[in-house]
């Protein structure tokens, strides 16, 4: 069984509204929440009707930012939304809109609006080994011939798995798709700043790692994969799979070697915490300013922020970088207009000086995170499921489908959540 549902309509951003409004009067406070919504109103009803018009019909097309060259006006309008919200909305305020509260009704809502009683794929909620995360699976009485490792993003401080399992529902339908039998994906949720920092998060992503290897049984079928700050968590545990000694009290290998995975998988990664190299562009809606103060709260006070461990583009050691690849390589997809984008460009070039099998799509125009933000936000089918399309494909030349997996009879147990 399937299920990819339909682009977000303005129905859904109110219905949606609705779900957050109480949410934020409860987690965050009346007051609070109302001088958020005072604070917006220049930008709401002056700032953004005035530059959404001048780019898109007063400027010549050559003339506009990139982005909004190839963007649906929906697109652009809720970008231009969500650039003022990451810069100026505080994060306790902003992680409510990516909460388990707010966003399993919402996908609930439009899983209604597309026909759907309840998921007809199995997914469950998993919590235990010291870690919390959802299981999908294609089925649940078999063992799975893909496993997916999945750690979202969120600047440390926001996002949900939650908030992604329509995401991930969608790519679990692709996997099946594009011919593996019963795909299955574990997605991490990790303990956010300011409730820990570094290395509380990194210890998670290794102990889900350890869990999603002892459910799949054989390596060879596992790809590790995240977006943005999810990504570097990713890049951390690889290094972590590739070091010789424990750096900072963060070790991979409490009772063995941990084996390297398939294949790495990256969308948009944040590479390195603080960096020179990020820049504001016209089209990203990151900020840089933010970003780095994010950096620095995930760092903490137990490490620097030019530490590896926390910051793996700080790693300049070819040696280990290839130590730490996974078989079938790394392959990372991002947007030439992100912030990241120099970052991002810089490591792939250092990987592939170091020997690591290394494989890219830099997207024309393209921002952060976009195979994510496109599902919801453009309006054809293929728009919507270019990224995710283009991602499997590379997953299918470096892990193809097993005939006789070495993978546990017991399958993942779980059952079907609505």
């Amino acid at each position: 069984m399937v299920m990819i549902l339909g682009p977000v309509s303005y129905l859904d951003c109110i219905v949606f509204c609705i779900l957050l409004a109480p949410q934020l009067i409860w987690r965050v406070g009346l007051f609070e929440t109302l001088a958020c919504v005072l604070r917006a109103l220049p930008f709401l009803v002056v700032k953004l009707p005035t530059a959404f018009i001048r780019d898109r019909y007063l400027v010549r097309r050559k003339h506009r930012p990139p982005f909004v060259q190839r963007a649906s006006p929906f697109e652009d309008f809720v970008i231009r939304c969500v650039r003022y919200a990451f810069a100026n909305i505080p994060p306790k305020v902003g992680r409510v809109f990516f909460s388990k509260q707010v966003a399993r009704p919402f996908l609930r809502f439009r899983m209604l609006r597309h026909g759907y009683l309840r998921s007809p794929i199995s997914w469950s909620e998993h919590e235990g080994d010291s870690i919390r995360g959802i299981w999908l699976i294609r089925n649940p009485e078999e063992s799975p011939d893909f496993v997916l490792y999945y750690v979202h993003g969120g600047g440390f401080s926001m996002g949900s798995t939650y908030f992604y399992l329509e995401f991930l529902l969608t790519w679990l339908s692709v996997l099946t798709l594009s011919g593996y039998k019963n795909p299955a994906i574990f997605a991490l949720e990790y303990t956010l700043v300011p409730e820990a920092s570094f290395p509380t998060q990194l210890h998670e992503t290794i102990r889900g790692y350890r869990h999603v290897l002892s459910k799949a049984k054989d390596p060879s079928i596992v790809c590790v994969s995240g977006d943005s700050a999810g990504a570097l968590l990713i890049l951390s545990l690889l290094l972590q799979i590739g070091s010789k000694e424990e750096l900072n009290g963060t070790k991979a290998h409490h009772d063995g070697r941990l084996v390297k995975p398939a294949l790495a998988l990256l969308i948009s990664p944040w590479v390195t915490l603080v960096s020179p190299r990020h820049r504001n562009t016209k089209s990203d809606f990151l900020d840089v300013q933010q970003l780095h103060r994010y950096g620095r709260q995930f760092a903490g006070g137990s490490v620097s922020i030019n530490e590896a461990a926390a910051s793996p583009g700080c790693c300049k050691d070819k040696t280990w970088w290839k130590r730490s690849s996974p078989s079938g390589g790394v392959f990372i997809t991002y947007g030439e207009e992100e912030v990241f984008a120099p970052e991002i460009d810089e490591l792939i070039r250092f990987l592939r000086e170091s020997g690591v099998v290394i494989g890219s799509k830099r997207a024309s125009g393209g921002i952060h995170a976009w195979p994510v933000a496109s599902l919801f936000l453009s309006s054809s089918r293929k728009e919507r499921l270019d990224g995710l399309t283009n991602i499997t494909k590379e997953i299918r030349k470096r892990i193809p489908q097993q005939i006789q997996g070495n993978c546990s009879d017991e399958g993942i147990g779980v059952h079907v959540s609505d």
